[in-house]
């Protein structure tokens, strides 16, 4: 995938571990807390491999939209994108767009997980893309490759790489394409040009294959 697309940063390999389940022993805790948005910019540029659970997660509405806790009050309600960040007219507008915001459910996962999709040594549930907008147009003709139709592009600049590019599509099994939000333009490297794409696992072998079709990359033998 990055010889095909000319990727300068990998693709972000994340697995949701479900409530029950073990993380396994060989991957790291974070040595830091930070926002998901932030664990999935710094594994891509540096290579790391380590999970994350609540505690570690330090914008709250995030780790709810991955299904670590519940969405903080001023989020589910809100007050937060309406009185603090001044991102609607009303508190309804602010309201109505939460409520449909993607979120896995509320403590149904433990930890995340994450690691270039390259060298990851677990098998993870979404691949999140950050790349240029031709990049982002070839990954859309390549999906599109075996089965055709359009993509459906779903959001809002709210909570976009934690619900937008993870949430969205583990629970749709569809890839999704997002803008950003303020949170992960702020507090990350990501680029003003750059866009990010969320990828269902088992969506990637029809991916490559498209990929290889339409950049002209023969496969391996």
């Amino acid at each position: 995938m990055i010889e095909l697309l000319k990727l300068e940063t990998s693709p972000v390999a994340v697995a949701l571990v479900p409530e029950g389940t073990e993380v396994p022993e060989n991957i790291k805790k974070i040595d830091e807390s930070m926002r998901h948005c932030q664990m999935v910019d710094r594994v891509r540029k540096t290579g790391e491999e380590f999970y994350a659970t609540l505690e570690d997660e330090t914008c709250k509405g995030g780790a709810a939209a991955l299904g670590l806790g519940k969405m903080p009050p001023k989020v589910e309600s809100g007050e937060f994108y309406y009185e603090t960040l001044k991102h609607f007219k009303t508190l309804e507008a602010s309201r109505k767009t939460l409520e449909k915001i993607p979120r896995i459910e509320a403590g149904s996962k433990v930890a995340s997980i994450y690691a270039p999709l390259e060298s990851a040594t677990f098998m993870p549930d979404v691949v999140v893309i950050i790349c240029n907008a031709k990049q982002v147009m070839l990954l859309t003709q390549a999906i599109l490759y075996n089965e055709g139709g359009r993509l459906e592009a779903e959001f809002a600049g709210k909570q976009s790489l934690c619900s937008d590019a993870v949430a969205q599509p583990y629970l749709t099994g569809k890839m999704g394409i997002t803008v950003g939000c303020s949170g992960s333009r702020s507090y990350t490297g990501i680029e003003e040009s750059e866009l990010t794409v969320g990828i269902p696992v088992n969506l990637l072998n029809d991916l490559i294959e498209g990929l290889r079709a339409i950049v002209g990359i023969a496969p391996a033998k």
